[in-house]
């Protein structure tokens, strides 16, 4: 996508589109920018048009390993976490003030940076890097785009709404929470979901995970708890795993530092039972099969996870983080599960709520078929799409 000094793509403008994409820190900041670039680029060379792309972030993080392994230019800038607390003493600890001293260097880098690269528009999605660079790129009057993944601005992305030349959402419901003064600069796009989830094959599933044991005329679960695992959904599914079996084939992707502990627990499972349970520390490649073959999915209902599986149109049942930032993850849940497209199981999650919860979407077809409708109602798989007009749009306009 971008090739460093001698390999640069020719800088006519009405031939190459010049792209600085910030933010990071985690997977949900970081991946829907990656889709959105990959997303554009293709617009692009479709119009015989080329993209050179600069990714600003943070050093040493999740999106400058993302950003060069897909061979895109990476930049870095100071900048601070701010560490949250009800208490508003507590947010002048120690750590927080070091940390926003660091931010007017971050911006001034940030300055130096758009100044040399000359954006047509700047991209920010997120996450405590994005702030620097949004403020430098109103400074110097570029077009400002900030995405949104959940359903409540986070917090870097309200500290730039108002500076934004268009802010882009992932919810219809995210509007009526934005300030007045910008509410006309909002775009609902949907949050960008990488193409290949949407291509799954579950006879793919069955036969790369060896999987011809299982019964096809009960449903799959997917349990997941993200790349790492989660304790917390182990230790629930575990409670209730033969009773769950009974009812249902399972996949169980547990994360790799809890495999072995979660072998011990299950070898004692009937065979009738463990012919229909895979136990796993990683799904990789084999995702989007696993997403297509899953009926009901248990999960943690981050943004990306939201986004997934409301294009993929699935009923699941959420374990929102309770940590996540804002307490993101309950809100998320809960959104869907007021249109009656998840159920969410907020607070203290324990196993019988959950076998409550899963077990009509097991034994009742038409109920888990209904959620299924009305979490594809909520999807929207053309967000990439959605999210690269306004990026051309907001760019045109500057012309």
């Amino acid at each position: 996508m971008y090739s460093d000094t001698a390999g640069r793509l020719p800088s006519a403008p009405d031939q190459v589109f010049r792209l600085i994409v910030t933010g990071g820190g985690t997977g949900g900041h970081t991946y829907p920018a990656l889709t959105a670039v990959r997303t554009l680029q293709a617009r692009l060379a479709a119009s015989g048009r080329g993209l050179e792309v600069l990714w600003v972030g943070t050093a040493d993080s999740l999106e400058s390993r993302v950003a060069t392994g897909e061979g895109i230019r990476f930049a870095s800038v100071a900048t601070g976490k701010i560490r949250r607390s009800s208490n508003p003493l507590k947010m002048l600890s120690p750590a927080n003030v070091k940390d926003m001293l660091r931010v007017p260097l971050g911006v001034l880098q940030a300055r130096r940076i758009v100044k040399r690269f000359r954006p047509d528009v700047v991209l920010a999605t997120g996450g405590y890097v994005a702030v620097p660079v949004g403020l430098a790129a109103s400074m110097r009057r570029r077009p400002l785009v900030v995405h949104e993944q959940t359903v409540r601005l986070g917090l870097a992305n309200r500290s730039l709404a108002g500076r934004a030349t268009r802010v882009a959402v992932s919810s219809e419901s995210t509007l009526p929470l934005l300030p007045e003064s910008v509410r006309s600069a909002a775009v609902v796009t949907g949050n960008p979901v990488r193409p290949e989830v949407l291509s799954g094959q579950p006879d793919k599933a069955i036969h790369g995970l060896g999987l011809h044991r299982f019964d096809p005329r009960r449903p799959t679960v997917y349990v997941t708890g993200g790349a790492q695992g989660s304790q917390q959904i182990n230790t629930l599914v575990a409670a209730i795993l033969p009773w769950l079996l009974s009812h249902a084939n399972v996949i169980h992707q547990c994360g790799p530092d809890n495999l072995a502990d979660l072998r011990q627990h299950t070898a004692g499972l009937p065979d009738e039972a463990a012919a229909r349970y895979l136990l796993t520390g990683y799904v990789g490649p084999e995702l989007p099969d696993v997403l297509a073959l899953a009926d009901v999915v248990i999960s943690r209902s981050g943004a990306g996870t939201i986004a997934e599986l409301t294009a993929l149109g699935k009923a699941a049942v959420f374990i929102p983080l309770a940590s996540s930032a804002g307490d993101e993850q309950a809100h998320n849940a809960r959104h869907l599960q007021e249109v009656g497209a998840a159920v969410a199981l907020v607070g203290e999650a324990t196993p019988e709520a959950l076998g409550a919860a899963v077990e009509p979407l097991l034994t009742d077809p038409a109920r888990r078929t209904t959620m299924a409708q009305h979490a594809r109602s909520m999807g929207r798989p053309d967000a990439a799409d959605r999210l690269v007009d306004v990026l051309l749009s907001v760019a045109d306009g500057q012309r």
